[in-house]
C-alpha cells in the first residue's frame, strides 16, 4: 500500500511590525481625530457653505430655500463700492496698523523682560517673573473693564498728564489718527483741511489720507493693552530658550573680549532665532484675531477706528443677521494669516535653505589674523 505524501503546510502570513505599528497608532489617534472632525473640520466647511450662501440664520443653512450667491459675498468686500466694502477695507487699516505696533512692541518688550529675568545675579528672580506673567494670566475682560476707568476722561492717565501740564484726551472718543495729530502738531499739514492730492482718491473706496492716518488715539489704549498683557507669554518663550543657551558660549565670547552688545547681536540673537520665529508668529495670528479687547472696550467706535476684521464678523453676522457676509470676511481673514505667516516664514528661512541648499557655495574666506590677547589671556600665558 503506497504511503501518501502530505505537502507542508505554510506559514500563516502575519502582519509585519511595521503594520502591526500603523494599526495601533491609527487606533490610539482614532478618538482625537474623530474629535476634531466632528468639532473642527466639518463646522469649518459648513461654515464656508454659509459664506457662498445668502443665509439669514433661520432654520438650517442646507435648505434649498437658501438663496445660493456663489462668490458674492466675496467680490463684495473688493469690488463693489458700498458700505460693506468701506467698512472691510476700514477694518483691515486698523488692523494693519495694530499689527504694525503690537508685534514688534510685545516682541521687543519680551525679549527684555527675559533678558533682565535671566540674570545670574538678580536677586528676587521668582517674584520679577511672576509679576512681568501675572497680566497674561488675567482675564483679558476684567482687564479692559480696569482700562476703561484708568484712560477715561476724569482717570488715572489723564490725572498724572495734568500734574506734569498736559491736557490728556479723550481716549476712547477721539478718532485722530495719530500720524495725522503728529504732522499737525509740527505744522506739516492741517488736519482739518489735508491736501486735496490724498483726498482725491484711493484704492478699495479709501483716500490715501484715510490710509495714512496710523492707529487713532482710541486705538492706542487697546494696543497699550494688548502688549501688556501679552508680553509675559513671550517672555516665558524667550527665558526658556535663553537657558538652553550653553553657558560656556557666552564664557568663551567673553575671554574672546566681547562686550555684552556683541555677546547679544552675535552669540545670543542667532541662538533665539526659532523662538523669535515662533513668538512673532503667535504674535501676528492673535493680533489679525483681535476681538475682545474691542468688543469689551469700544464696539469699534469712534467713527469706526477701532473696527477689526474679526470683530465685523461678528457684527454682520450676528446683529446684522448677515451670516454669508460674516462668513465670507472670516474666511478673508484666514487667508490673509496664512499668506502672512508664510511670508514670515520666507523671510526668516535659515540661509542655506534660501541658498536652495544644493547650490554650490563660494569659497570660504581666508582666517582672519588672530587677535591681540586679552588681559586675562596673556596673564595666563605668562603663568603658563
Amino acid at each position: 500500500m503506497a504511503e501518501t505524501t502530505t505537502a507542508p503546510r505554510r506559514p500563516a502570513r502575519r502582519l509585519g511590525d511595521r503594520a502591526r505599528e500603523n494599526i495601533a497608532g491609527w487606533l490610539f489617534v482614532a478618538p482625537v481625530v474623530v474629535i476634531l472632525t466632528l468639532f473642527m473640520l466639518l463646522p469649518i466647511v459648513m461654515a464656508l457653505w454659509v459664506s457662498l450662501t445668502d443665509w439669514n440664520g433661520q432654520g438650517s443653512p442646507f435648505r434649498a430655500q437658501v438663496p445660493f450667491v456663489g462668490v458674492d459675498n466675496y467680490t463684495e468686500l473688493f469690488t463693489q463700492d458700498n458700505l460693506a466694502r468701506l467698512n472691510f477695507m476700514t477694518s483691515l487699516r486698523n488692523n494693519f496698523y495694530y499689527v504694525l505696533v503690537v508685534v514688534p512692541a510685545q516682541t521687543v518688550l519680551a525679549l527684555g523682560l527675559a533678558l533682565v529675568v535671566n540674570r545670574r545675579l538678580l536677586k528676587g528672580k521668582t517674584f520679577f517673573r511672576t509679576a512681568f506673567f501675572f497680566p497674561s494670566v488675567t482675564s483679558s475682560v476684567a482687564i479692559s473693564v480696569l482700562f476703561l476707568f484708568i484712560f477715561s476722561n476724569s482717570g488715572a492717565v489723564n490725572q498724572l498728564l495734568a500734574f506734569v501740564g498736559v491736557d490728556g484726551p479723550p481716549w476712547f472718543s477721539d478718532a485722530r489718527g495719530v500720524l495725522h495729530v503728529l504732522l499737525g502738531s509740527v505744522g506739516l499739514v492741517d488736519p482739518e483741511a489735508p491736501p486735496a492730492a490724498l483726498t482725491a482718491g484711493g484704492p478699495f473706496g479709501l483716500s490715501w489720507w484715510d490710509w495714512l492716518s496710523g492707529p487713532s488715539v482710541a486705538m492706542c489704549t487697546i494696543i497699550i493693552l494688548v502688549v501688556w498683557t501679552t508680553s509675559g507669554t513671550f517672555m516665558l518663550m524667550f527665558l526658556a530658550a535663553l537657558q538652553d543657551i550653553p553657558v560656556t558660549l557666552e564664557e568663551a565670547s567673553m575671554l574672546d573680549g566681547a562686550t555684552s552688545r556683541q555677546r547679544l547681536r552675535y552669540v545670543t540673537l542667532p541662538m533665539l532665532k526659532p523662538t523669535l520665529f515662533l513668538v512673532l508668529t503667535l504674535g501676528l495670528i492673535a493680533t489679525w484675531q483681535v476681538f475682545d479687547q474691542v468688543y469689551v472696550m469700544s464696539q469699534g467706535k469712534p467713527a469706526k477706528t477701532t473696527l477689526t476684521p474679526a470683530f465685523l464678523s461678528y457684527q454682520t453676522a450676528f446683529k446684522e443677521l448677515d451670516y454669508g457676509s460674516g462668513a465670507a470676511i472670516s474666511f478673508v481673514l484666514f487667508v490673509l494669516i496664512v499668506v502672512l505667516a508664510a511670508f514670515q516664514r520666507w523671510v526668516m528661512r535659515d540661509r542655506d535653505a534660501r541658498d536652495g541648499g544644493s547650490a554650490k557655495r563660494p569659497a570660504s574666506p581666508p582666517a582672519p589674523p588672530p587677535a591681540s590677547p586679552t588681559p586675562r589671556s596673556a596673564s595666563r600665558q605668562r603663568r603658563a
